[in-house]
C-alpha cells in the first residue's frame, strides 16, 4: 500500500469515527462515547480506533468541533452575509430554530452542545472547557450584532447585549428540550414568538 493510500484511508476512517461520534454523544452523550461501542458500531479493532485519537477525552472534543462546524453551517453561514445588526441577527435566530430539524441525521438526539452544556455544566477538564469556549465564541457572536442594532437605532439604547443572548440561549434550551423530551411539534412557533419578544 502506497503511503499516499494510506493516509487518505486514516483520514477516512477518522471521518467515520467522528460522524459517529457525533451521533452518538446528540443522543447517549459525550460520555456514551466507549471506544467498544464505537468500535462495533464501525466495524474496526478498538486499538485501531484509539490510534486515531488516543484517549476518550480526545475523541470527545473532536465529536464537539465537528459539531460546531456542522451549527456554524447550518446557522451563522446563511446569516454571514446580511448586514450587520437587526436583520443578521433575526436570520441567525430563524437558523438556529431550524437547523433542529435540518440536521437531524447528523444530531439524531437534538442539538450536541444543548447536551453537552448539561452533561459538562458541573464539571472540570479539557472537555468541559471546550465547551465553555465554544459557548463563549457563539456568545460574542451575537453580542456583537446586538451592539450594532442598538448603534444603528435598531433596538432601544438601553438594550444590555448580554442579558439578550441570556434570553436567546433560554429560547433554544427550553426549544431543544421540548422538541427532544415531548416531541412537541408546536415548540419552533413558540420559540419564533418569544425571539420576536427579545428583538422587537
Amino acid at each position: 500500500m502506497s503511503p499516499r493510500k494510506s493516509a487518505t484511508e486514516a483520514r477516512h476512517t477518522r471521518e467515520r469515527i467522528i460522524e459517529r461520534s457525533v451521533a452518538v454523544a446528540s443522543v447517549e452523550g459525550l460520555e456514551g462515547l466507549t471506544i467498544g461501542r464505537l468500535a462495533a458500531d464501525l466495524g474496526i479493532s478498538k486499538s485501531g480506533l484509539l490510534g486515531h485519537f488516543g484517549t476518550k477525552e480526545a475523541l470527545q472534543i473532536a465529536a464537539l468541533r465537528r459539531a460546531s462546524e456542522i451549527f456554524t453551517r447550518a446557522v451563522w453561514l446563511p446569516a454571514a452575509g446580511s448586514p450587520p445588526g437587526l436583520v443578521r441577527l433575526t436570520a441567525i435566530c430563524e437558523a438556529w430554530v431550524t437547523y433542529l430539524d435540518r440536521e437531524r441525521e447528523a444530531f439524531p438526539g437534538g442539538c450536541l452542545f444543548t447536551a453537552s452544556a448539561v452533561e459538562f455544566d458541573g464539571r472540570e477538564g479539557p472537555v468541559r472547557d471546550a465547551v465553555a469556549r465554544l459557548y463563549t465564541v457563539w456568545k460574542r457572536r451575537l453580542v456583537r450584532d446586538l451592539r450594532a442594532a442598538v448603534e444603528q437605532g435598531e433596538l432601544p439604547p438601553d438594550t444590555d447585549p448580554d442579558q439578550v443572548v441570556f434570553e436567546l440561549n433560554g429560547i433554544y434550551f427550553a426549544l431543544n428540550h421540548a422538541v427532544q423530551l415531548f416531541g412537541d411539534r408546536s415548540a419552533p412557533d413558540r420559540a419564533r414568538r418569544a425571539l420576536r419578544r427579545v428583538l422587537r
